[in-house]
């Protein structure tokens, strides 16, 4: 895989690439057709987050919103863990951090995974451990298949935090306040078949199946139209806080978007002339 190079570190308190180009370490990504691959790879940490990881994943996924033949992203983890959270040591050095300093560097870390404000789907498959900001970035995806093995946590107040990344808002939404609180509160850990039962992931397979549904998943996503899925997802997306007025007012301006795209045009072809559409996503 080519050497991407490092332009700008948003989160370190001494920056690492400013005075020489590096390649990513922390963060591999890989594109096999029209889907990008994100893998954190610090497997002697239990993939857990650190200032240089932050700060890859957020090159990482600025790639991928720029690359216009990208139209599924996939999320995981090294070895037996999708992401342990952060690193404890890096959260120390956070300490050293003005009230403003750290809400400034927290709002460039939180703009990372706002993966809603992506314009594709972004599957994370969790194969291990999800814990603390691991479940956040879990949880910021619009699918999330795990593996029977994973283990997950909103594992803050064990550390005395609270959900930093947006756990508060996604995860209640997915699971109602009540037991939202449970997790949140306790900080206990749950296994994936509980996360399944409670609605607040899509799958469970057996570990080696995970990667092959994924990718079979990714696949079929990647086969339909682009600017559709996209709309699709806005519509969803601002319906949690919208009503139903507001809602269809919004999935009229979309569909007359989609109506007048060549994808549409060419999925109405492809059916009269019995055929699978090509989309271009125009």
């Amino acid at each position: 895989m080519a050497c991407i190079i490092l332009r700008r570190f948003l989160f370190v308190s001494n920056p690492i690439g400013i005075n020489g180009a590096k390649c990513m370490e922390n963060i591999i990504l890989q594109q096999e057709n029209e889907i990008a691959i994100l893998t954190i790879n610090r497997p002697g940490f239990k993939n857990a987050l650190d200032g240089r990881t932050y700060d890859e994943f957020a090159l990482a996924v600025d790639k991928v919103k720029n690359n216009t033949g990208t139209r599924v992203l996939v999320i995981t983890g090294v070895e037996n863990s999708f992401c342990s959270g952060i690193d404890l040591s890096y959260a120390r050095a956070l300490t050293k951090l003005s009230q403003i300093e750290f809400m400034a560097m927290m709002k460039k870390v939180q703009a990372t995974f706002m993966f809603e404000n992506l314009s594709i789907p972004v599957i994370a498959a969790v194969n291990g451990y999800a814990l603390g900001n691991g479940c956040d970035i879990a949880l910021a995806a619009d699918f999330i298949y795990a593996a029977e093995s994973a283990v997950f946590s909103m594992a803050y107040t064990n550390v005395g935090m609270i959900p930093d990344l947006g756990g508060t808002f996604r995860l209640t939404r997915l699971v109602g306040p009540s037991i939202a609180k449970e997790l949140i509160l306790t900080g206990d850990r749950f296994t994936a078949s509980r996360a399944l039962e409670i609605g607040m992931i899509s799958r469970v397979l057996p570990d080696a199946d995970l990667m092959g549904a994924v990718t079979a998943f990714s696949e079929k996503l990647a086969k339909r139209a682009p600017i559709a899925m996209s709309m699709a997802k806005r519509s969803i997306n601002n319906s949690l806080a919208a009503d139903l007025a507001t809602t269809l007012d919004f999935e009229a301006y979309n569909q007359s978007l989609c109506i007048k795209s060549a994808d549409s045009s060419e999925a109405v072809a492809a059916m009269m002339e019995k055929r699978k559409p090509l989309f271009s996503g125009r």
